[in-house]
This record gives structure tokens, sequence and C-alpha cells, in this order.
């Protein structure tokens, strides 16, 4: 039986994956599969996935769309080329079944164009066309397999098996290596105070001193965190982090020092401490104006001695470790109010980076959102989309309370819902308060350069010419101009 005609009883399962397909073809197909797609050792019940076929032959397409779903898959179906580019743009699929003819395009062409849609899906051309030029060519573009008509519901399913698990094989690899790059950052800024404090990460990163890093939640400051670490002496060995407003006192003690079985209820085991997995290394101990005051004696004679004990176990202990902290709050005002030791304030102030907060850092929104739109549409599968120039405008005219970490979540949200090329206005989920809070007062936590550039961005977009907005904003046209440039207008 083949599914070229409807489906009538399958052939058995010992039938040759590419049916009617010459030896030299066969040869073609099996180093592919070598080189580029792992077995399969379960072909009867492969890991379901999204595959879309594209072919011109309707009856053709509703019988691989039944083959595959006994196996779960979830299947899209396009009788043209174009509107297959389409549903390429719009999904994420795992694997694409393109036919080599379709109408009057050709599908091999489209290869390249697929590939730039959809750089994770593996595409497998169907095809009654068994020369071995064809499937060379179809390999060199881009295709993952090579499918002859007709072939038997087994064989396009063990097909359709062998790419999708590639692809899984392929995505966990990819994220391993993304966590690897994540571990060093690309720090780079057109904001004069942001790349300051770059300019100081770096150098201090060389030395052991002792760092707090100063800004507003989300500015960013687990990021400069771990590229120190990376960028030190002690890059080799461990970089432990410790959240300190999210224990108790009594867990957040066992979590940095470690305890002893028995220590307390449900210390069914010794346990070491974040200090312990450090050794060497380096430990970000975040939002740390949250540490307890009962605690911090303790946390500075580590500093200080580098000694510790362990909950519920008298031995003394000792770990080399950098201290790298960050906080949100006012560790001067706490000293006043007696929250928060001026001593322990002097130990892990040997010196500290302010971060700007991203209402500070206009000139940086633009490559922060395309970059944030590049990651995600590579961890979701998405074509790579851009912002329009009505959503980049409605961007800059926010406060952006969250930061980063807030347009970072705002462009993953985007990446997900955004069906067309462009990121519109209306995938951006503004708070209309905090929108009207900086239009209110427009120089409320904002430096002059950021205001001046809001200004004038706001004037242009009512303007009907440059001149009308150098009119209201009462310079010359050519000044303006000017701005324009170097604001990137």
């Amino acid at each position: 039986m083949s599914l070229a005609a409807p489906l009538r009883r399958p052939q058995s399962p010992q039938a040759s994956l590419h049916s009617g397909r010459p030896p030299a073809v066969d040869i073609v197909s099996s180093a592919l599969q070598t080189m580029e797609t792992p077995d399969v050792p379960n072909p009867a019940t492969p890991p379901p996935g999204r595959v879309l076929a594209i072919d011109d032959d309707d009856r053709l397409l509703q019988n691989f769309a039944m083959a595959l779903a006994r196996d779960g898959h979830k299947v899209e179906t396009a009788n043209t080329l174009s509107d297959g580019l389409r549903l390429a743009a719009t999904w994420p699929f795992d694997v694409c079944l393109l036919d080599h003819d379709i109408g009057s395009d050709a599908g091999i062409d489209a290869l390249p164009r697929l590939a730039e849609l959809a750089p994770r899906m593996r595409v497998v051309m169907v095809t009654a066309n068994a020369q071995v030029e064809q499937a060379v060519r179809a390999i060199s573009l881009g295709a993952a397999d090579y499918l002859v008509k007709p072939c038997s519901p087994d064989q396009l399913r063990i097909a359709v098996a062998r790419q999708v698990e590639a692809r899984r094989l392929r995505d966990r690899v990819d994220t391993l290596e993304r966590e690897v790059a994540r571990g060093t950052p690309e720090l780079g800024s057109k904001s004069p105070a942001m790349q300051a404090a770059i300019d100081m990460m770096l150098q201090v990163a060389t030395t052991d001193a002792n760092l707090l890093i100063l800004g507003e939640s989300g500015t960013g400051k687990g990021v400069i965190a771990r590229a120190v670490h990376r960028a030190s002496a002690r890059a080799s060995a461990e970089f432990a982090t410790i959240n300190c407003p999210a224990l108790t006192a009594e867990l957040l003690e066992s979590e940095l020092f470690g305890h002893a079985k028995g220590s307390f209820t449900g210390a069914v085991q010794n346990a070491v401490g974040r200090v312990s997995h450090a050794d060497g290394g380096t430990l970000f101990m975040d939002e740390v104006g949250d540490f307890p005051l009962a605690l911090q004696p303790k946390l500075l004679r580590f500093i200080q001695d580098k000694e510790y004990e362990r909950v519920g176990d008298p031995a003394t202990r000792k770990a080399d470790v950098r201290i790298v902290a960050a906080t949100n709050r006012d560790l001067d005002a706490m000293v006043a109010e007696g929250t928060f030791r001026l001593d322990l304030l002097y130990r892990l102030n040997v010196i500290s980076i302010t971060l700007p907060p991203l209402r500070e850092r206009q000139e940086d929104l633009e490559d922060l959102a395309n970059g944030f739109i590049r990651r995600y549409a590579a961890d979701y599968g998405r074509p790579t989309r851009r912002l329009s120039a009505a959503a980049l405008s409605k961007l800059r005219t926010y406060a952006w309370p969250g930061n980063v970490r807030e347009l970072q979540n705002m462009m993953e949200r985007a990446v997900i819902l955004g069906r067309d090329e462009e990121i519109g206005a209306d995938l951006l989920t503004l708070d209309s308060t905090r929108r009207a809070e900086t239009a209110a007062i427009p120089g409320a936590l904002m430096s002059l350069e950021a205001l001046e550039r809001l200004h004038i961005e706001r004037v242009l977009a009512q303007s009907d010419s440059l001149d009308a907005a150098a009119k209201t904003l009462g310079i010359d046209a050519s000044t303006l101009y000017r701005k324009r440039k170097l604001y990137g207008f």
C-alpha cells in the first residue's frame, strides 16, 4: 500500500523505508541518516511532534495526516507553497514533508526560505522523482531526508519519527550550549552610565576584592555578578547563589553554611552549604539587604576569617570564597535604622558598582529588545522577528518599573504570541499608569539626555515636518537634524 493512494491494509513493517528508490539513492539516504539522524529504538511509538505537510495533492495530504495521527503527531497541511511558507512562519514545526513540485512552484527551491523561517524544522522531501542528483541537491540545500513516492504509512511514520527525535536531540544540545554561553553574557552598552559600570566590573573582576552591586530590581545585578566570576581567576570553580529574602533565618543559615544530621526537624542527613560548594569560587548573595540581623555576625566572621560552622556541628571549617553581594535597598539608611551592621557593610562594600535603571538607558532599549527577540525566537523555534516603528516608540515612552527583566519578559511574550514578521505595538502589555506618570512628570528619575531624547521623539511624532518640530522645540532645523542622527531616529 502506498500513500499516493487511499489508505488500505498496511504493508509489512519490514518493508524498505524508502520504497521504490534506486540503490544509489538508498546510499545517499543511508549516509544522511548516519550523519544527521539518530536511530529510533521503537518506531511504532515515536515521540509526538508537530508536522507540516506541503503538497498539491489533497488526497495525499489527507493520508499523511491520518497515518501520522496514529502516533499522536499534530499535522497541518497546505496545498500551495505560499500557504506552507505562511504556516512555517506562524507555528513551530518539528518536521516538514515537502513535495518536490507543488503546482507551478518547485518545493526544492523553497528549502533556503524554510530554513530562514524555521531554522530548527527538519525537512523531508517527498517526491516521485528518484534521481540521485535531485536527492543530493535537496540534501545540499538543507533537506534532512528524501522519501520517494509511493511509500507505506509505516515507512512515513518511521521517517518522521527519526526527524522528530533528531530535532529533540538538537534542542537538548542547543539548550546546554545556550546555558554555557549565558554563563559569559555579552556585555555592551551605549549608555555612559552603564558603560562605566561595565568598565569598573572588568577592572575589579581580576582581583579578589568583595563587590557590592547596587541597583533597582531587574537592572541586571545577577548578570554582572556572573560576569565578574567568569572574568576572574576563579572562573573554573563554582559560582553559587543564595537568595536572601527567600528563606527564614533558620533555613538561610543552613543553606549558607550547611547542617548536621538531626540538627533540626527534617534534617535527615548531613548537608553542605553554599559556601562549601563555592570553595575556590564565588558566592553571590542576592538581595543581601534582607539578610537577617541575627545572622549578620556569622556572615561577618566568615567574610573576615573564612571560617564557619554548620548548623548542629561544632567543627570549624574553612572555605576560600569571594563574596559578590547585590541589593536594591539603601544599606546606609538601614545602618542608621539599626537593621544592618556597619562593620558588615564595610566588609561587603570594598568596591561598589551602581547599575542605572532602564529608563536612564534609552540608547540601549532597542538593542536589548532585539537581543531578547533573537534569543526567544531561537528558543521557541520562531522565525526571527523585529519591532515595528510603532512598537519601538511605545517602548520609549514607558517608565520601566521592572527594568531589563520586565523588558525581557515582555519580548518573550511578544515572540510567543506574534504571528507576523514584525512585532506590533498591540503585543506590548505596558502599564498605562506608568506611562501616564512618565508623561505627567517628564523629569522624574530620568537623566537630562534621556529626557531630551524622549521629548524630541514625541514632538517629531506629532509634527507634520522637521521644520514644524524644530519650531515647536525652539531650535534650528539643522540642530534638530543633528540630534535626530545622534539619537538614531
